[in-house]
């Protein structure tokens, strides 16, 4: 479990990074996507108390990450960031699938 709290902290500090960085050099709005990054760390700050709810949350916010950013990676073929951020993506759904399935 506390592999997984420290994977999400990370992923949710550079996908907030990511936005910013995207928002401020392109002016994309769908950089937005950094709030989601918000989102994983509150699924992490969850766990292990609120196990359930974490895992749930950081479930949610991986599969949109990885819908979002693998549609794109195949479309542009770029790695950064579409690449980058559809494997950090997978590696989240896996992670929060093993620790629910785990127990």
């Amino acid at each position: 479990m506390e592999a997984a709290k420290i994977y999400f902290i990370i992923f949710g500090l550079l996908t907030i990074a990511g936005g910013v960085i995207g928002y401020v050099k392109v002016g994309s709005t769908a950089s937005i996507i950094a709030l989601t990054g918000v989102l994983l760390l509150v699924a992490a700050f969850l766990l292990p108390e609120h196990r359930a709810a974490g895992l749930a949350t950081a479930l949610i916010v991986s599969l949109f990450l990885a819908a979002y950013f693998i549609r794109k990676y195949l479309s542009t073929g770029a790695v950064m960031p579409a690449g980058m951020m559809s494997v950090l993506s997978v590696i989240g759904i896996i992670a929060a699938i093993f620790v629910w399935v785990r127990k």
